[in-house]
């Protein structure tokens, strides 16, 4: 049995709690949050507490707050030579104070608070300082997903910024999609089989062979044409700028 405490009560947070609340070999002890607030329906209230002098012992200590506060957590936990990790993307491991053994469970996934995670196959990445923490970190996040890579904290940044391109970017672009169907009275569903089947092919595909459209066929016209529909400068900045990334990408100008 594998006993852990969660520090946050963020959608991270509340997704780790979810994940582990009904397996067999996790047993979640305490959550720790500054107001002392339920994260999860069926939490005990004395199982919660917002003070972290009263944390209890654990087996691993997962901090999941905002990025800027995981230094500060770690910092004042009152206790030495605990596992304690934490689930950001960009944060290096050895940010968190050293009088702990330190170590990072990132899932990487995109949370929301309603949405519905099927945890088998969310990757996790996993650093640790000692290898018997790292196979201890390992063998918890086996438990819910058969993907665990052992990532440095160098890898996870470049991972985290790479993430941003196919996740944050990307919806962005969905939500700029969005707009320019409302503004005409269109149903923004109809994208929504385009949408899924782009996201499905780069599975199989490698993304460069993936890429279709106006920009990589060189069609100046059909990209003139779509520059005088776009009503916002705004849109036409980003429309021009992502044509041109495409078509430097494949060695041609715009």
């Amino acid at each position: 049995m594998i006993t852990i405490i969660i520090l946050g009560a963020g959608n991270v947070a509340k997704h780790i709690y979810t994940a582990f609340t009904n397996q067999k070999s996790v047993r979640i002890i305490q959550c720790y949050n500054r107001k002392g607030v339920s994260i999860h329906k069926d939490q005990k209230k004395e199982n919660i507490t917002k003070n972290l002098r009263d944390l209890i012992e654990a087996d691993i200590y997962i901090i999941a707050v905002s990025d800027d506060a995981i230094s500060e957590v770690s910092d004042n936990l009152p206790f030495t030579n605990k596992l304690i990790v934490h689930t950001s993307g960009s944060v290096p491991m050895l940010s968190m104070n050293s009088v702990n053994r330190r170590g990072v469970f990132y899932p990487l996934q995109t949370f929301s608070i309603n949405s519905t995670i099927k945890y088998s196959t969310i990757p996790f990445c996993i650093e640790a300082e000692k290898d018997t923490d790292r196979l201890l970190l390992k063998k918890l996040a086996l438990i819910l997903s058969p993907k665990v890579y052992d990532i440095s904290s160098e890898q996870r940044s470049v991972l985290h910024v790479a993430a941003v391109f196919v996740n944050n970017f990307t919806n962005h672009l969905f939500s700029v999609g969005n707009q320019i169907c409302s503004e005409n009275e269109i149903p923004f569903e109809i994208l929504h089989p385009l949408i899924q089947e782009t996201a499905k092919k780069i599975t199989v595909l490698d993304p460069d062979k993936a890429q279709t459209g106006p920009a990589i066929r060189k069609d100046n016209k059909t990209l003139q044409r779509h520059l005088h529909i776009l009503k916002k400068d705004s849109q036409k900045e980003l429309y021009t700028l992502l044509t041109q990334s495409i078509q430097s990408n494949y060695g041609k100008k715009l």
